[in-house]
Formats: structure tokens, C-alpha cells, sequence
């Protein structure tokens, strides 16, 4: 099917009311080298939560860099990831989360891997529990839906399958993940390579690249079923990402090209699909491009190459208004592609994370107001490690494990805020208690526990800490 929107609406972002955005951190380190294609030495931003900390996380042609930024006067680099291939042949990372794991993947590289990273220990350490070209060596982008457990790689590179235009892998085991299909074509329609996706309950909505938009069910994974199409509209170039409103009646569109706006797309009816509008960053310069963009609450965010963080206020979601901006890339434009690459306001707090291709991460103010420090309902299903006091407990109570992993002792430090009886467990993965601490009435005050265990196979285990006002369970490794 084809739409075709017979003539134009330009929304122009309001002058009135836009401010520039707070910085609050940025990060830039002159020894990592810039890739040999385009010079840059960072791509892609993802956030994380554990702990009751917040993380930011970068790509770099040296690998994945971790940062707790919760406290943003003393933002440090927690852990970092080697990438399977660094240097200048790397250009793209990409990233996603799903319970407690971030999957990491690269663009370029023969020997480039997908790598699954535990990082429910932050801020001690993070633990790389999966690193395996099993599924695909190279992927441009990938996109959980947390609804269904499953991995969407568009495209994967595999070492013998080849070029494969989507290939989607089961996370019922977050560590192991199993391949559930590929898709070479839909309905009889060739795939091609898609560029990018965006999916929720099974629902998919796909940049085409230069073929267009795609709206699939993937409900039944042995047999999509297409929605919709775009395969014409106005202002049109190479489809590269977009973003779901939250009612999912408007998808927001991004055509990586110098000079073309952001679309609005009416997918309420995927039948009929309509552009209604489009807005810009009011460049005063032809080759600016819109790179990736995210949808929060009232808010669309996005990365525009050499014009930074652009924030858009879609309360009314037909007529977005330009009200907080920040330049990050201070350059003169080119024809080429610099400056901002990704961005990331899903923290609790609001704040914003940009990647910048030359000058790295940086962490910004929130606007939404409404953004009280909740969990978001994006990828992650909890607040990783952290043990969650009972409502009659003002204070949220936080027990730390230590090392990850362990080989013969593993430590438990926890503070209670009131005198009660704590039980304290170590169990195998099928709940079997291995040994058991402290059955006694402890008072208030901080605590630490060490089980001494020697002959037990390596492996997953569990410390259980329940008490009154105390119920949480961590996961731990035995190497």
C-alpha cells in the first residue's frame, strides 16, 4: 500500500518559551582514537538503573563505558567494557536492557560479538555473562520488546547465514539467548535492510531506510502480518528511526538526510497511514539531520548531528514546540555527519543523556517537571539489586554484595532502621538452601554477613534477606 500526503504543514517551533538547556556534566577523553570513517570516537547512549544509582552508557571505538551519574557533581566511570573489536574500524554500538542485563553490539568488525552484560552489582562491577558471534557478528541496531522477551537485530551479519534483513532472538533466558526466527521477508515481501525499529506488544514499527515506513504484527513470530505502509511521503529520504507516543496513535519519524524535518505520522489506523505535519530544529543551516529520537511522557528528545539536544513539547502531539536546546557540537556544519548521536530521558530523575560523536557524553537538566524519580516503564523491569522496604519504612533499605563474583566468601552488608529478626540464606538456582546466617534479633544498625563456601560448583546462587520490614533477593556468581 502507498500514502502519499498531498501537500505540506510545517509546524515551526515557537520562539517563545524556549531556553537553553542546563549541562550539567560532560565527559571527553582525549586518548580514545576517533573511528576511520567519520573521525568519531563515541556513538550511541543507553541508561541504566541499579541499586538506587543511575548510570549512563556510551559507546566508544574502545568499547562500552559505564558512568554512575546519580550524583551529577561527582560523576565517575564505574565500569567499562572492552569492545570484541576496538579502534578506528569500529563506528557503531548499539544498545538495549532487559532485567538487569545490557545486550551490546557493534556494526563493524569480523570479529565483533553480542555481548550480554549483568550489571545488577553496579556500582562495584559489572560481569559479561554472554560474548558469542553464535546469532551474529554485526548489527546495526537492536530493540527489546520487554513484552514478549525478544531481541530485534536489523539487520544481523552472521558468519555463514550472511546478511539476514531482521533476525530475532527469545530472552526467557536473559543470559542464553535462543533464536526464535529470521526474516528474509514478510507476507512475501522482501525485507530488505531495515535500518531501524521500534516495537511494543509485538508490534513493530520499522524504518525502511529508502523504501519507507512498515507497520508488522509479530504476534504469531512463524507468521507476521503486515499492518501497514508508507512507502511515499513528503520531505522524504532515508527513513532512519522514530518513536511511538505514548497513546501509540502518533509515531515520530526521523529521515536521516541533510536538511529534511521530522515527520508526524497519524498510525492510529495502520491501514491509513498519514503524515500531518512536519518541524526542525530552525537550523539556520541547510544540512542540519535529526539522528535518533525518544518519546517521554509529554516530551520528544532528540539528537540532531551538529545541532545537539532539541526537546519538543507534544502535549499537543500534531503541533510539537521547541522548548529546551543545547549545541553540542560547536563546528560549522558539514556535508558529512558530526555532532550529536544519541539520547537517552528515561533516568528517574529526568535528566537527559546525549552522545556526541567528538566530544562525548553529556548529562543535562530535566525539563519534565512532572518527573518525580519513578522507574520509567521502558526497558528495564526493575531497579536493579535494590531491596525494597516495607510501606511503614520511610527509607528505602540497600544491602551490598561484594566481590561479583566470588570464589570461596561472599560478603552481605545491609542497615536496619529497626530491631526484628533477620534471616539471611544462600540458595541454588531451584531454591535449595545452601547455608543460612543470622536467625537471630538483630537491632538497629549496619550489619555485615560473609558465607564461607568452598564446595559448590560454579555457578548462579541466590542471598535472601527477609525480615520484618526487609524482603529482597540478589543474584550472585560463584566462578
Amino acid at each position: 500500500m502507498k500514502y502519499i500526503l498531498p501537500f505540506l504543514f510545517l509546524f515551526p517551533s515557537l520562539l517563545i518559551g524556549q531556553t537553553q538547556a542546563n549541562l550539567l556534566y560532560n565527559w571527553d577523553d582525549p586518548d580514545l582514537v576517533g573511528s576511520a570513517w567519520y573521525n568519531n570516537t563515541y556513538n550511541e547512549v543507553w541508561g541504566i538503573v541499579a541499586n538506587n544509582r543511575e548510570f549512563a552508557v556510551i559507546g566508544s571505538t574502545s568499547g562500552t563505558h559505564i558512568f554512575d551519574v546519580t550524583d551529577v557533581a561527582n560523576v565517575y566511570e564505574a565500569a567499562f567494557v572492552p569492545g570484541a573489536v576496538q579502534g578506528p574500524e569500529i563506528v557503531h554500538r548499539d544498545y538495549h536492557d532487559y532485567q538487569c542485563y545490557l545486550y551490546a553490539v557493534a556494526d563493524e568488525g569480523i570479529n565483533s560479538t553480542l555481548q550480554i552484560i549483568d550489571y545488577s552489582y553496579l556500582p562495584d562491577s559489572v560481569s559479561v555473562v554472554y560474548d558469542s558471534n553464535e546469532f551474529f557478528y554485526r548489527s546495526h541496531n537492536i530493540f527489546i520488546d520487554t513484552s514478549s522477551a525478544r531481541l530485534y537485530a536489523s539487520p544481523a551479519v552472521h558468519q555463514t547465514d550472511g546478511l539476514i534483513g531482521l533476525r530475532v532472538l527469545s530472552l526467557d533466558d536473559p543470559e542464553n539467548p535462543t533464536l526464535l526466527h529470521d526474516y528474509q521477508s514478510i507476507e512475501g515481501v522482501s525485507v530488505g535492510v531495515p535500518h531501524d525499529l521500534y516495537v511494543k506488544e509485538n508490534i513493530a514499527y520499522i524504518n525502511k531506510g529508502g523504501i519507507g515506513f512498515w507497520m508488522v504484527d509479530f504476534t504469531d513470530a512463524a507468521n507476521p502480518v503486515f499492518l501497514g505502509t508508507l512507502t511515499e511521503y513528503v520531505d522524504q529520504g532515508y527513513n532512519h528511526s522514530g518513536w511511538l507516543s505514548d497513546d501509540g496513535n502518533y509515531f515520530y519519524m526521523a529521515d536521516e538526510n541533510h536538511g529534511l524535518a521530522i515527520k508526524i505520522l497519524d498510525v492510529s489506523d495502520p491501514t491509513d497511514i498519514q503524515v500531518l505535519g512536519t518541524f526542525d530544529a530552525n537550523s539556520s543551516e541547510s544540512n542540519s539531520i535529526p539522528h535518533n529520537l525518544i518519546v517521554r511522557g509529554d516530551y520528544l528528545y532528540v539528537s540532531y548531528y551538529y545541532d545537539g539536544l532539541q526537546v519538543y513539547d507534544i502535549s499537543d502531539p500534531t503541533s510539537p514546540q521547541r522548548v529546551y536546546f543545547y549545541d553540542t557540537f560547536a563546528a560549522a556544519n558539514d556535508d558529512s555527519y558530526r555532532g550529536a548521536w544519541g539520547v537517552f530521558p528515561y533516568l528517574p530523575s529526568g535528566n537527559i543523556l546525549i552522545s556526541d560523536m567528538q566530544t562525548g557524553l553529556y548529562v543535562f537538566e530535566k525539563i519534565d517537571n512532572s518527573i518525580t524519580g519513578e522507574m520509567p516503564p521502558l526497558g528495564t523491569s526493575s531497579n536493579c539489586g535494590t531491596i525494597v522496604a516495607n510501606t511503614n519504612i520511610s527509607n528505602e533499605i540497600t544491602a551490598k554484595i561484594f566481590p561479583q563474583p566470588f570464589h570461596n566468601q561472599v560478603n552481605i552488608s545491609f542497615e536496619l532502621e529497626q530491631t526484628q529478626v533477620v534471616h539471611i540464606t544462600l540458595t541454588d538456582i531451584n531454591g535449595r538452601v545452601i547455608q543460612s546466617l543470622n536467625n537471630t534479633q538483630l537491632p538497629a544498625g549496619l550489619y555485615e554477613n560473609t558465607f564461607n563456601i568452598r564446595n559448590i560448583a560454579a555457578g548462579m546462587y541466590f542471598i535472601k534477606l527477609t525480615g520484618e520490614t526487609v524482603n529482597g533477593v540478589y543474584k550472585v556468581v560463584k566462578a
